[in-house]
């Protein structure tokens, strides 16, 4: 039986100060619309890295001599700890101090960001993006914690998360925008060194502006929790990945499988018997949190894959430039911030039960809509329409999924339960990156040899196409007969594309499912009044 969703009136409870004591007071911090600038820009960093790269790829592994089959490891790279950490990233902010370790991940992403710029090597590269991905594990949720406690007023909550949920989803499309702006007029190497100056500005905002957080209890780490997590999500992400060179069927891609699977089941056992453990299970017992997290799940893998698969169609097969590739990308921005405004609205007039189907019934009619793309597909024609109807659904959903995901939780666990938000959106984009990855490249190897021209043989296909794949790095193929295949592998391509989109289309209808099933909290369920205190 999920427990109940804590509801107060006006002056009946204590709204939390931000104060290291862990005590509270009933006034407003004056620097509160400040402090959400500052937090804004720390995350924005975060989401921003999750993309930036997309558009630079190409360049990158042309440089760094990045084998094809590699490249998805520069997204997978950052998100498998991103996603794995986030929980343990919250513990630490709970109980050091939310403030000091939102101070802690910025030098650190500053750092990880400066080495991946400079990388000369493959291996520095994708060392790098995962150092990221570690520093921001405690950046996130630092920083979303940090709202929960600075906006007590039901109101200004609302639109406090509205600016986080734009940020969540837009930053995803400004990432490309601002990747392909940098890899055009500088260099791909300042996808990473521009978060540098961006890490400085929160940084010297932070200081004054920010109050210190944290949990009154809590003295101890559940580093088997965090061990036996990252264990296990790495093992399901590796056995996904391993697939499309394996086949299903092998040992080596179920052992793994399997593997991460038990792996994670130990975890829940564990958590279960932790004196402190890194994701309490009272934090999933709740019906409407549960579902959030399940929603966000499906969504992050649904997502990440839809961005990695438009941006290799509007560069390889629409063959835009970076920066019109980025730009492609800015109705995605737009419809996000359009839908989390009018969904800071509405959420508080139909409730969120409302709110996260209708979203979701957006994003799986636009994949669906993305899913018949072909060769001939134009921008305006496919791509600008069905990112428009996406996005504008993401704005629903990211909005609203905060909000309930932060229903009745305790002061204690509101850095835990903050960071399940971002978890399972990032556990969901490395899976969903792995896993679309390898339905795509199913997709494009059976309709390509599928489609052979008349004469050509399976044996001369499979010759050719570490040759057409090269062709994408600007490398000409040794045997000129191997451009006679290209129109077919083009389309192949872009069928594998489709398939992914589909695939996404039906991860949308799961969530829908979910959150019809499990999500009830209306308009009443939500803090109500001048003070009401925080969802924390």
């Amino acid at each position: 039986m999920s427990e109940p969703l804590q509801k107060t009136s006006p002056g009946a409870g204590p709204a939390p100060t931000g104060e290291p004591d862990g005590e509270f007071q009933h006034h407003l911090d004056p620097k509160r619309w400040w402090a959400l600038a500052v937090i804004a820009v720390s995350q924005l960093m975060v989401v921003l890295d999750a993309t930036i790269v997309n558009i630079a790829l190409p360049h990158a592994s042309a440089a760094l001599h990045i084998a094809p089959n590699d490249r998805q490891w520069l997204i997978t790279a950052y998100a498998l700890p991103f996603g794995s950490l986030l929980l343990l990233g919250g513990r630490i902010a709970d109980w050091v101090g939310r403030k000091r370790m939102l101070i802690v991940a910025l030098c650190g992403f500053a750092i990880a960001s400066a080495v991946g710029g400079a990388a000369q090597e493959p291996w520095m590269l994708f060392a790098a993006r995962a150092l990221q991905g570690v520093f921001g594990a405690i950046m996130a949720p630092a920083a979303l914690a940090l709202i929960t406690v600075t906006f007590i007023e039901a109101r200004e909550r609302a639109r406090a998360f509205a600016v986080f949920g734009a940020i969540a989803g837009g930053g995803s499309a400004i990432g490309l925008l601002l990747g392909g702006i940098l890899t055009s007029y500088v260099d791909w190497r300042w996808c990473l060194f521009v978060n540098i100056p961006i890490a400085a500005v929160a940084l010297l905002a932070a200081l004054p502006i920010l109050r210190e957080s944290k949990a009154p209890t809590g003295d101890n780490y559940d580093v088997a929790g965090a061990l036996l997590a990252t264990a296990g999500l790495a093992s399901v992400v590796w056995g996904f990945t391993r697939a499309p060179l394996h086949t299903w069927g092998s040992v080596q891609t179920w052992g793994w499988l399997v593997g991460g699977v038990l792996l994670l089941a130990l975890f829940v056992l564990v958590e279960s018997r932790s004196s402190s453990p890194l994701m309490p299970l009272r934090i999933i017992r709740n019906r409407n949190r549960a579902g959030a997290y399940i929603v966000g799940l499906f969504v992050g893998t649904g997502l990440f894959g839809m961005f990695l698969f438009l941006t290799y169609f509007v560069q390889g097969t629409l063959q835009f430039s970076p920066i019109k590739a980025g730009v492609a990308f800015l109705p995605f921005s737009l419809g996000v911030v359009i839908g989390a405004g009018v969904g800071s609205q509405l959420v508080l007039r139909v409730g969120a039960r409302v709110m996260i189907p209708v979203g979701l019934v957006l994003g799986t009619l636009g994949l669906a809509w993305l899913g018949t793309i072909e060769a001939g597909s134009t921008y305006w024609g496919k791509v600008f329409p069905a990112e428009l109807v996406i996005s504008v659904g993401m704005g629903f959903i990211f909005m609203s999924t905060t909000n309930v995901a932060l229903v009745g939780v305790s002061p204690a666990d509101a850095g835990v339960a903050s960071a399940m938000v971002n978890t399972t959106q990032q556990i969901g984009g490395s899976l969903g990156t792995a896993l679309l990855s390898t339905v795509a490249a199913n997709a494009t190897t059976s309709y390509f040899f599928g489609h052979l021209p008349t004469g050509v043989t399976a044996a001369q296909a499979g010759a050719a196409v570490p040759q057409l794949g090269a062709l994408a790095e600007g490398v000409q193929p040794s045997d000129p007969s191997v451009l006679q295949l290209l129109p077919t592998w083009g389309a192949a391509n872009v069928h594998g594309y489709g398939m992914a989109f589909w695939w996404g289309s039906a991860l949308f209808v799961v969530a829908a499912v979910a959150s019809l099933l499990l999500i009830n909290a209306g308009r009443a369920d939500l803090p109500q009044g001048e003070h009401s205190a925080a969802m924390v």
